[in-house]
Formats: structure tokens, C-alpha cells, sequence
């Protein structure tokens, strides 16, 4: 009698547990709407929506190459397969022209689309949930008055179970934390602005922070730097102890310029962030400075970093002499104009010449920064076909050995081979 008590109970707990799995992973539909007229928004609301969602960098994402707008389709490349990002201009059979402001407003609290299955986290929900009831309608205001464009994304290709979706219900069990942001009453107007828009509209944590073995950000790690794409997203709680320590100035101006004179410029994933941050209030990106530079770890400010260039030494640091005096030196050489043209910063100070790994240094040599209207002085030519993995090991070391005092880089052309391999396949 008392075994049958106990197996009624585990299988009573069982059928609970059961029940709530389906519960969790089961979600209603949202039925769909007629496509609303672009005259039914407010224009100052379809004004504030541009603000928000220049500072939720959407079109960043969901931009294919050559793409249209906000037409979905780029490939989002993660440890489990890659994600396609989906297409979120009103168009009525592709986008999200029958989404009503409620469908919306669930999607990026909740993870759920209007249809009712559950959406990767790819797409950061776990960030957007602290968004304003103002903000949302705003940026739903204005993506449903951009032009429809008809494009269908290509179907995920993830590995097994994770091309299942229901499971995506535990994942939310443990990191999504729903609720829009409440302000400190301690702090000021100013750092309250800048921690919900980090914290959240920004979603500054996704790509700045480590993640775990299920793609989880890594608890007691926020803002402890990640991967993006190949390149590495730089501690943001450490800005501090940089070689030039970062001041609020220059914060503002490297996140709305894309450069700063002591520090360097953005490139990879970072660069079509600042040029969103561009578009938006200067007090926006002040509140971002401000709350950004209040969550530095302590230990001090490394020693200043001096600019006077050091000896190359090592052969492969010799050998990059030669490929910098060739391909580099127009540019950053001590007497090059474009020292002093536009401020462009002095390598001794760049955070990629200066990091514990080579990986953005390799990457600003394959990639470069593109060339973009009239801002010029952010240009630099792409090195992927010019030189092969040793080549661009060599630079690296030369860079590291004249340029930084801290230890020489290990294993440059193993990783300049393996990003290489990585950068083909995106």
C-alpha cells in the first residue's frame, strides 16, 4: 500500500509537471488584423517610434545584404545552426502587416509570435520585455508605416532538438525575467535613462556578455565581453582600466562617430551601431556614457599607454615590418596626415592592438571598415585576399610588439586560419 501511495504521488507530480510544460509550451494565437492605413498613426508617434528603433539597432538585424529595410533574411550564425532573422515591414502575407500593437508588444516581451509559436532567442526578447509601454507602441507605429516588402526568409537550419521549438519554453523558465524597467529612485534621471536602454532597449548584454553552454547569458558575467560574429564584443565594465582610460566625452563621441581619439574606431558588428546612435538625441547616448561608466569593476586604471613605438624583434614581428611599411603605413605611420586628420587615434591605444587575443586585430585586417558616404576618415581596406593566414599573423605580431606593452600573442595563424574558415561561411 504505501508503494502504490508512492508511485500515485510521483505520477501525480508527473501529470503536474506535464501540465505545465504544455502549458508553458503551448501559446495561444493573436488573430490577425486587417493591414492598418499608414494614416492612422500619429506622426509624432511614428517620429518617436524612429528614436526607438534606431536604439534597438532593428535594422541592423533584420537587413539582409543588399537587402531591403527591415525585410528579414540575414543569416544569424550561433553555436546550434544558424537563425534567419524574419522579415518586420507590414507587408501582409510575409512581415507583420496582420500583427496587431498586442501581437507586437507580445513578441518582444515574451518571445511568442502572433501566430503563437515560440521565437529563438536570437531575437533579444529577454532585453526588449523592459521596454516602456510608450516605446512599444512607438516602434510598432513605426515599422507598420515603412514600405512592405514581400520576402520570405529561408527556413532555420538548426541542429537537433533545437529545430523543435516547444523546448524554447524551458530556456524562457530560466532567463526570461518579464517586466518593464523600473527606475532606482537613488539614482538619477540621467543613469536611469542610461541602465534602460543598456539593460534594455539597447540590449547591450547580448553581445557583451559571455553566454553558456545553451546559449544563456552567463549569470555574475554581464557586460563581461562575448563573441559577435567572429569578433570579440569587449568588456563594457572595464573601460576603466583601458589604455587611455574612457571618459564620458569620449564615450559619447566614439558610440554617435564611431571613433575616438584615444581609443580607436568601431568596425564588425559595433560599427552600424553608432551610426543608429548617430540618429538619436545626444542626450540618449549621454545617458548610455553615464550609466555604462558607473558599472566599472574596481581595480584601477592600467598605467597610461605611452605612444613612442617599440623594436620589433621576433621574426614574425620583423617580417610584418615590411607588410606594414607596404600596406599600413600611408595611413597610421607616425608621420602619416591621417594622424592628425579627422583624430584618428594612434594604434598604441586601440583596444584591438591591446586585447588578451589577436581576434580583432585579424578581423580589421580581413574585413576593414566599408566605405560609407561621405564619412571617410572611418575607411580601411580590406586584407583578406591580399594576404594568406601567416601574412596576417605577421602584421599582428609587428602591431603587438611595436604598439602595445603588454605579452606577444600566441597562435596568430591558427586563429587568423580558423576566422578565416568562420568569416567564408557567414
Amino acid at each position: 500500500m504505501k508503494h502504490k501511495r508512492l508511485w500515485f504521488g510521483a505520477a501525480g507530480v508527473a501529470l503536474v509537471g506535464l501540465a505545465i510544460a504544455i502549458g508553458i509550451m503551448v501559446q495561444p494565437s493573436i488573430a490577425p488584423i486587417d493591414p492598418p492605413a499608414r494614416a492612422s498613426f500619429d506622426p509624432q508617434l511614428v517620429l518617436a517610434g524612429a528614436r526607438v528603433v534606431a536604439l534597438g539597432d532593428c535594422v541592423v538585424c533584420h537587413t539582409a545584404k543588399d537587402g531591403q529595410p527591415f525585410a528579414g533574411g540575414l543569416p544569424l550564425v550561433t553555436p546550434f545552426g544558424t537563425i534567419y532573422a524574419t522579415n518586420i515591414t507590414p507587408d501582409a502575407d510575409t512581415g507583420i502587416g496582420r500583427w496587431s500593437r498586442d501581437a507586437f508588444a507580445r513578441a518582444l516581451r515574451s518571445g511568442i509570435a502572433r501566430d503563437g509559436h515560440l521565437l529563438y532567442p536570437a531575437f533579444p526578447y529577454i532585453h526588449f520585455t523592459r521596454m516602456s509601454d510608450e516605446d512599444i507602441s512607438a516602434a510598432y507605429a513605426y515599422l507598420m508605416t515603412r514600405t512592405p516588402v514581400r520576402a520570405t526568409a529561408p527556413a532555420n537550419d538548426l541542429i537537433f532538438p533545437l529545430n523543435f521549438r516547444p523546448p524554447l519554453a524551458f530556456w524562457n523558465l530560466l532567463f526570461l525575467r518579464k517586466g518593464a524597467y523600473q527606475p532606482d529612485p537613488s539614482q538619477s534621471a540621467q543613469w536611469n535613462r542610461g541602465k534602460a536602454l543598456v539593460d534594455g532597449l539597447g540590449h547591450c548584454a547580448s553581445c557583451h556578455s559571455p553566454l553558456n553552454a545553451i546559449g544563456g547569458e552567463q549569470a555574475g558575467k554581464a557586460f563581461d565581453g562575448g563573441i559577435v560574429d567572429g569578433w570579440e564584443a569587449p568588456p563594457l565594465n572595464t573601460l576603466a582600466s583601458a589604455p587611455r582610460p574612457w571618459t564620458q566625452a569620449q564615450l559619447v563621441t566614439y558610440l554617435r562617430t564611431g571613433r575616438a581619439s584615444e581609443h580607436g574606431a568601431a568596425a564588425g558588428p559595433m560599427l552600424p551601431v553608432t551610426r543608429d546612435l548617430a540618429t538619436v538625441p545626444v542626450e540618449d547616448v549621454e545617458a548610455i556614457a553615464a550609466y555604462l561608466l558607473s558599472i566599472q569593476k574596481p581595480g584601477g586604471a592600467r598605467p597610461v599607454a605611452s605612444t613612442a613605438e617599440r623594436s620589433a624583434t621576433s621574426p614574425a614581428a620583423q617580417r610584418g615590418t615590411v607588410l606594414f611599411q607596404a600596406s599600413c603605413a600611408q595611413c597610421h605611420g607616425p608621420a602619416a596626415p591621417m594622424q592628425s586628420i579627422g583624430k584618428r587615434p594612434t594604434l598604441a591605444f586601440s583596444t584591438a592592438v591591446n586585447a588578451d587575443t589577436p581576434r580583432n586585430a585579424i578581423q580589421m585586417m580581413f574585413n576593414g571598415i566599408g566605405w560609407h558616404g561621405e564619412d571617410t576618415l572611418n575607411y580601411m581596406p580590406s586584407y583578406l585576399d591580399q594576404y594568406d593566414d601567416a601574412q596576417i599573423a605577421d602584421l599582428a605580431a609587428y602591431l603587438r610588439a611595436t604598439y602595445s606593452d603588454r605579452p606577444a600573442w600566441s597562435d596568430i595563424d591558427s586563429l587568423a586560419a580558423k576566422l578565416r574558415k568562420e568569416d567564408g561561411a557567414r
